[in-house]
Formats: structure tokens, C-alpha cells, sequence
């Protein structure tokens, strides 16, 4: 089906009642999208932040009359007026097919590589994650998770008990089961992450326990791996220590440079912090515990 776009510049207080009037006038889809290349990494809890100069986007099928929805629009939008738009025709695409075939093999190291399942492995002998991110967060491109699979990589993870704190589509934790850990937990706050994680695992051959951090069981882990945020990372940090075992290791990301600090402190109560590995704008600490 092919389709037209509305674009309107707005602002964070007028995108959300902008967004309702356009679904009144039929729009089959409106998202927003930063018109100023301004970055919100990490909101509040149980915020929704917008841009300052924020798009509204408003789908609709290419035979709708434009004239009629504006005629709609300024009507529901009185006394205000409609803002600033333009209209563009949408290259009529099979999008899930568009992201898969853009979607390829990559390495990490010198044995990890993540395979789209729909791929056939580029080295069939190396240690190849067949994946499908499906509904989770998590596909290998990210630098964070980059830079937790390069650690992974060089690491000594055989017969050893990890957790994947936050575990997303699970590719952190089925990359340690295939590296030879013993038994390996995924950890996360959406239950679609976990079924992710469960199909990720099966289609892989391994064995994932998957928990909500509320039903995570009272292990003690060689490896605790988490790829969140800052914020919650240094939030986060007794319930982490506490799945740790003496001596073991722990690998965080998901943390912004200028954050690095911050978060390495936090842990040296218990850790032996690292310095910062860095990868664009994010970096990796590892740290070993002191008891």
C-alpha cells in the first residue's frame, strides 16, 4: 500500500495534543522525531521526554484527501493555529524485509560472530549467535553491546555461573553459554525480553534460565554482566554486588563517557574498577571483586 506523510514541526507540549487531533482525522500511524539532533539518553523513570524541536509525523493512505485533513485539523485545533507542515509521498517498501536485508553477520573478536537467523554463517566453525531480535532490544550493532561481546570474547567464561542483568534479546547471555559457561541467568524488567531470550536461546541450542529482577533467584554468579544505563547501573549496584560472588568478575555498559566516573565509583566500594574502555560516545568498565 502506498501512503503520504505529514510532517509538522511542533514542540514538546503541542506534540502530544498535535499527535491526538491527527489520529481524529484518520492518520493510520503518527510518531515524533527530533528535528535538532538533540540526544535524551537517559529519562526519568516513567517519564516520556520529547525534543525541544520535536517532528510529529502523521501516516496516511496515499488516496486521503490533504486538503480535507488540514480542513479537519484547523478545526480541531482552534483557536490555535496548525503548524508549519509539509507533505511527502512514502516509498511504498516491505520495511521488515528492508531491515533484514541490511541486517548482516558481524564479529566480535576473534571467534564471536552474530548471524540474523535468515543468514547462513559466514565461518560455520567459529562460535556463531544465531539471532532474531524480535520484540527485545539487542542486536550486536549497538557499541555497548559491542563492547560486552569483544570482553566476552577474550574472556575465560567455561563452567562458570553468569547472569546477564537487563538481558534485552539475550545475545550477551547466549554468547557465555556458548562460550562454555556452565549456567547462565538473563535478567530483565519486560517480559517480552525474556521470551525473546527463550526463543534467542532455542534456536541457538543453549540453556538460559530467564527471571523478572523480582523472581531472580539468591545465586551467587562468576560473571554478572550489565548492559543498562548509568543511572540504573549505580541504582542498581547492591542488587548486583549481592549476585556476585568473592573474586568474581563484572562487566557494565550502557554508560555514557562523561558518565564514567561516576559509575566506576560507585563500585570501587566493591570492585576493583578498570579503567574505561571506549567505543564512540559509550564505554565498557570491568571490574574484579576485592573479596
Amino acid at each position: 500500500m502506498a501512503w503520504i506523510q505529514f510532517i509538522f514541526s511542533s514542540t514538546p507540549d503541542g506534540a502530544d495534543p498535535l499527535s491526538d487531533h491527527l489520529s481524529e482525522c484518520g492518520a493510520s500511524a503518527v510518531t515524533f522525531q527530533d528535528n535538532e539532533d538533540q540526544p535524551i539518553y537517559e529519562p526519568e523513570i516513567g517519564s516520556t521526554p520529547l525534543w525541544q524541536a520535536t517532528n510529529v509525523i502523521a501516516l496516511f493512505e496515499a488516496d486521503s484527501d490533504t486538503d480535507n485533513i488540514i480542513v479537519q485539523l484547523t478545526h480541531l485545533m482552534a483557536p490555535s493555529n496548525v503548524p508549519q507542515y509539509r507533505i511527502e509521498a512514502v516509498e511504498d517498501k516491505d520495511w521488515v524485509r528492508e531491515w533484514m536485508d541490511n541486517f548482516h553477520p558481524m564479529c566480535f573478536g576473534e571467534q564471536l560472530w552474530i548471524c540474523p537467523s535468515w543468514h547462513q554463517p559466514a565461518k560455520p566453525d567459529a562460535i556463531n549467535i544465531m539471532l532474531d531480535p524480535g520484540l527485545a532490544f539487542g542486536t550486536g550493532t549497538h557499541p555497548t553491546t559491542a563492547l560486552c561481546l569483544n570482553w566476552l570474547d577474550q574472556a575465560q567464561v567455561k563452567n562458570k555461573v553468569v547472569i546477564d542483568y537487563g538481558c534485552g534479546s539475550g545475545i550477551l547471555a547466549i554468547a557465555a553459554a556458548l562460550l562454555g559457561a556452565k549456567k547462565v541467568i538473563g535478567v530483565d524488567i519486560d517480559p517480552q525480553a525474556l521470551e525473546a531470550t527463550q526463543a534467542n536461546a532455542k534456536r541457538n541450542g543453549v540453556q538460559i534460565e530467564t527471571y523478572l529482577p523480582e523472581a531472580c533467584p539468591d545465586i551467587s554468579a562468576d560473571l554478572v554482566i550489565a548492559n543498562i544505563l548509568a543511572g540504573p547501573l549505580q541504582t542498581l549496584a547492591p542488587t548486583l554486588v549481592k549476585l556476585s560472588k568473592p573474586k568474581s568478575d563484572i562487566i557494565l555498559s550502557g554508560i555514557l563517557a562523561t558518565q564514567s566516573e561516576a559509575v566506576s565509583k560507585t563500585y570501587r566500594t566493591w570492585f576493583e574498577m578498570q579503567p574505561p574502555i571506549q567505543k564512540e560516545d559509550w564505554i565498557r568498565l570491568a571490574g574484579h571483586r576485592n573479596d
